[in-house]
């Protein structure tokens, strides 16, 4: 069997055991393909002896993979995300995970859905990302690019922040809060949706801001265009801390008077997705949504 990709990253959930048999599945899958693999050496210990695989570091892995499968759950896919930021690579998940928005193959279709995708049989997907910076003084600090969300939130627990927030050079709100999330369509079925949020549809052009815990009942999220610029402005820390977090993985702590900046990236993410892949199928499965209606005939 030919391969549609010449060179396949595999990673997943390191130091876990319940994924070394949907490895060893995915390996030997892999093994009939006319294709070079390369698996995380994290994963060494998972594989067992004699498996005949080439074992690699993350900058290999991102300097000459043309795909890379990844097995978890929607945490291990963002970090796999972060390892392919400077050379954007087309993402597949197997999902060993608990809700799984994002790794949508499970291991008793990963043959049928893997060796599709190798044949080229495959739905893609673009997806958002988010850029930011902070500026502290005159210094200014580039943070990771995020897939699902940037979050500005308190350290100390007991604590509100005070903050505000600017779109496009205009004053929006000043806030009384835990923080304030600012997510991509990926990232609203992530913190951003237990926060009240909104669901936003994978292709829509948006991203959302969702204030954490807000005191006035009447601070509510809001969605904005993708093109616009965000900047958030510590105002007080009330004798705390702040941070500002990339998809939750890279922290970077704030002060008093410190801003941080955010915006849709050049550069967003491209998911591989099996034929049939349906969203809203996803959402009614995950988040318990009501079953589609029964049609019956009548004469």
């Amino acid at each position: 069997m030919g391969s549609h990709f010449a060179t396949i990253a595999v990673l997943g959930r390191e130091g876990d055991p319940q994924i070394a048999a949907t490895l060893a599945a995915l390996l030997a899958e892999l093994r009939t393909a006319e294709t070079a693999v390369l698996v995380d050496k994290a994963l060494k210990p998972l594989t067992g002896p004699g498996a005949g695989v080439q074992f690699a570091g993350h900058p290999q892995l991102a300097a000459e993979a043309e795909l890379a499968i990844v097995i978890g759950g929607d945490g291990t896919l963002l970090k796999a995300a972060h390892i392919f930021d400077a050379r954007p690579v087309p993402l597949v998940g197997i999902n060993l995970g608990r809700l799984g928005f994002l790794t949508d193959i499970t291991p008793e279709s990963l043959d049928g859905d893997i060796g599709a995708i190798l044949r080229g049989e495959y739905q893609a997907e673009r997806r958002l990302r988010l850029q930011s910076e902070v500026l502290h003084a005159a210094q200014v600090t580039a943070c990771p690019p995020a897939l699902n969300d940037v979050v500005i939130q308190k350290t100390d627990g007991g604590r509100l922040i005070e903050f505000e927030t600017h779109v496009d050079g205009q004053f929006v709100c000043a806030h009384r809060a835990d923080g304030i999330i600012v997510a991509t369509p990926t990232g609203s079925t992530a913190y951003a949706l237990s926060g009240g949020g909104s669901i936003l549809q994978p292709a829509l052009n948006a991203v959302t801001l969702v204030p954490i815990c807000p005191h006035a009942l009447g601070d509510r999220p809001i969605v904005l265009s993708s093109a616009s610029r965000v900047e958030i402005v510590i105002n007080h820390t009330h004798g705390g801390r702040a941070q500002v977090t990339s998809d939750g993985q890279h922290t970077h702590l704030l002060s008093t008077g410190d801003r941080v900046r955010v915006q849709c990236a050049a550069e967003g993410v491209t998911f591989i997705h099996p034929r049939g892949y349906d969203y809203y199928r996803i959402l009614r499965t995950k988040l318990h949504w009501g079953p589609a209606p029964v049609r019956t005939d009548r004469s």
